[in-house]
């Protein structure tokens, strides 16, 4: 993304490989630099955006929004996997549903015979749909894309159920500008619901109403309480939110205002808040000086040598 500023006159310039959007708040400016561009390079002008991506992009100038969806790009994956007309379910993943190794399959024959379903094929097509325009997908999606190497029935399974889900789901959107309010975010963990005892970490951010930012992933360590879990989550999401932060600033430098992070647990906000160490965050604390201790014991024990 490149952007140019000369008083009040702001172009925004986004690039993907060989496909690029202009915007700006002076259509006389936007005019020129499309000029000022085709006189070096040979470019195809095919007026206000619709599509990019494969994304749908709807403009409602009297309503004042922006939507963004995929529904021929999710009617494409249906076909392609012959779910077309399946029956369609509230929920990407049943509640309280458990996928774990044990259901891999074990014996060779079964082996080989699950690697004949489409499963990878299926993960990689809705991948694309969960990280473009489907936030209530991403988490479904990660879970089971951890089983691409052995997959089991109960996996190919769920993988289907995303499928009807987004069945009944094609002409959902992504739309800004119903609300009109700055950037906010709101992060969240499941605690070690799954069988590998790793939290999963999760975020999204909102500008005017429409989501800009999300992930669904699997923690890196094994926290030891609730607190820690979603401690951890809003690291990851304050992260997310400082880089954010830095593009709108760039972009809007007379726009100083912070970004509000949402989290529901009060143990962890304490901890995040104030200097002190919280109850429920001491076996983190306990972990790291204990590993300080044992790291200048073996120092010790080098010199002597």
């Amino acid at each position: 993304m490149f952007y140019t500023r000369s008083e009040e006159t702001l172009l925004i310039l986004a690039v993907h490989i060989d496909d690029c959007i202009i915007t700006g708040n002076s259509p006389a400016g936007i005019k020129d630099f499309k000029k000022q561009v085709h006189e070096r390079y040979a470019i195809t002008d095919i007026g206000p955006i619709h599509w990019i991506l494969g994304i749908k992009v709807t403009r409602d100038c009297y309503a004042c929004t922006i939507s963004l969806s995929q529904d021929l790009y999710a009617n494409t994956i249906l076909t392609c996997f012959n779910m077309v007309g399946a029956n369609a379910v509230k929920c990407p993943m049943a509640p309280g549903s458990i996928f774990s190794k044990d259901q891999c399959p074990t014996d060779a024959q079964e082996i080989a015979h699950m690697r004949k379903v489409p499963y990878r094929e299926a993960i990689g097509s809705l991948i694309y749909l969960a990280v473009a325009t489907r936030p209530d997908i991403a988490f479904a999606i990660t879970t089971l894309s951890q089983y691409l190497n052995n997959l089991g029935v109960s996996h190919w399974e769920g993988v289907k159920r995303i499928l009807r889900y987004v069945c009944g789901t094609t002409t959902v959107k992504l739309t800004y500008g119903i609300e009109q309010h700055n950037l906010i975010g709101y992060t969240d963990a499941d605690g070690a619901s799954q069988p590998h005892r790793h939290a999963i970490s999760g975020y999204a951010f909102l500008l005017d109403g429409g989501a800009i930012s999300w992930s669904s992933k699997k923690q890196s360590l094994v926290t030891a309480s609730t607190t820690e879990a979603e401690y951890v989550a809003a690291t990851n999401a304050a992260k997310e939110a400082f880089w954010l932060r830095k593009i709108t600033a760039e972009l809007f430098p007379s726009d100083h205002e912070l970004i509000t992070l949402y989290s529901d647990n009060k143990a962890a906000q304490s901890l995040a808040i104030n200097e002190n160490y919280h109850a429920s965050g001491k076996p983190t604390f306990y972990f790291i000086m204990l590993f300080h201790a044992f790291s200048c014991f073996w120092c010790f024990l080098k010199e002597k040598k």
